[in-house]
């Protein structure tokens, strides 16, 4: 892929995002490009800490100075999903030559495979770094994967899709129902089931889940196998589009907002040994991010060839829906990380006796400082 720097367009917007900083408006800014169809959360789990019942607007996290790795050029390995419109960045800094300024040269790596897989791969030093979900992640850093969250890249991208006519108009109306998602780790079935226990159904009871491959579930709502089924971008939108879909709801709805969903983890080891390396690969997505948000069509464009399935002007509408700009690091990513924490206790799926607090601590590394 040809590489052009984009330096100047890029420090342009970060300096305009410094001002609006210090200021104090960066949360109107991010509270702007935030889309959410309805509120997510009518009632909230009396267990969860008030702290992270009502977390403060997350600001948009403002990017250390440029870090350029000194001597040799050095070379990383990123492994990301190319099927996924949400890890854009990864492909719009290689092109856009955010790593070469930084003098990285990375190898972009389409890992396939599962989640402790890929979180292995990075920790035993197969790979350097990889973008993810924050809702797939968690769980295995919970059981002492060497990996570290060194920032979070956007929000948005899940989606909870019923045909019209179904009756299912929120959350609310899953209780009973059959609900289709990819597998039982999925993101967005953790996203959903949270959702479904603020309102005190119980996500496993409750509700049946079904598994089918992504490029499935909307033949198994025509055929009448489930009511309703959870997918992310770029194939939850197309099949919407496609069939004529209702989007019950997503994950930018009433408090998740100024959440994101999508993150950045970073080899242990690598920051122990090549804290530079690991700041400059953290830089190169944040300042990727922002460009996204400021050029979706283009960027759109960039990762275009990576997706059979959807039509550029759709990739361009769903950089839109997302919050690209919103990607917090330090003491706000590490409340956001807390929250989801605190909210997958409530659904099992990290252990009752985990403290949200000290695990976000954990997980997190703050290389920009």
């Amino acid at each position: 892929m040809t590489q052009t720097n984009s330096a100047v367009t890029v420090e342009g917007a970060l300096s305009r995002r410094r001002l609006l900083r210090s200021a104090g408006l960066t949360g109107a800014v991010a509270a702007m490009g935030a889309i959410g169809h309805r509120a997510l959360a009518t009632s909230r789990p009396a267990s969860l800490p008030h702290d992270l019942l009502d977390p403060p607007i997350c600001n948009v996290a403002d990017t250390a100075p440029l870090t350029v790795v000194e001597g040799a050029t050095k070379h990383l390995r990123l492994t990301w999903n190319a099927n996924a419109i949400c890890t854009v960045g990864v492909p719009v800094a290689d092109a856009k030559g955010l790593f070469a300024k930084r003098n990285l040269k990375v190898e972009l790596i389409n890992f396939g495979g599962s989640t402790d897989q890929l979180l292995e791969a990075i920790a035993t030093g197969k790979a350097d770094a990889g973008v993810g979900m924050a809702l797939r992640w968690l769980k295995p850093l919970e059981q002492g994967f060497d990996v570290k969250i060194t920032t979070a890249i956007h929000g948005g991208c899940m989606r909870l899709l019923a045909a019209k006519g179904s009756g299912i108009t929120g959350l609310e109306g899953l209780k009973g129902k059959r609900v289709g998602a990819t597998d039982m780790g999925a993101p967005d079935k953790n996203f959903f089931s949270i959702g479904l226990a603020k309102r005190g159904i119980d996500p496993i009871k409750d509700v049946e889940w079904r598994i089918f491959p992504a490029d499935m579930l909307g033949v198994a709502l025509q055929k009448g196998e489930i009511d309703a089924f959870a997918l992310g971008d770029p194939l939850g939108w197309v099949i919407r589009d496609r069939d004529g879909l209702v989007e019950v709801t997503n994950n930018l709805a009433g408090e998740y907002a100024h959440r994101a969903c999508c993150i950045l983890g970073v080899r242990g080891s690598l920051i122990r040994e090549e804290r530079p390396a690991a700041a400059a690969v953290t830089e190169a997505l944040l300042e990727a991010q922002d460009w996204v948000a400021a050029h979706p069509d283009e960027a759109a464009a960039i990762f275009a060839p990576y997706s059979a399935a959807a039509k550029p002007e759709q990739l361009s509408a769903m950089l839109r829906s997302h919050t690209h700009a919103h990607h917090p690091t330090g003491d706000a990513l590490k409340q956001e990380l807390a929250s989801y924490i605190a909210e997958l206790k409530v659904v099992s799926v990290i252990k009752p006796r985990t403290d949200p607090a000290r695990l976000s601590d954990k997980v997190y590394a703050n290389v920009l400082s």
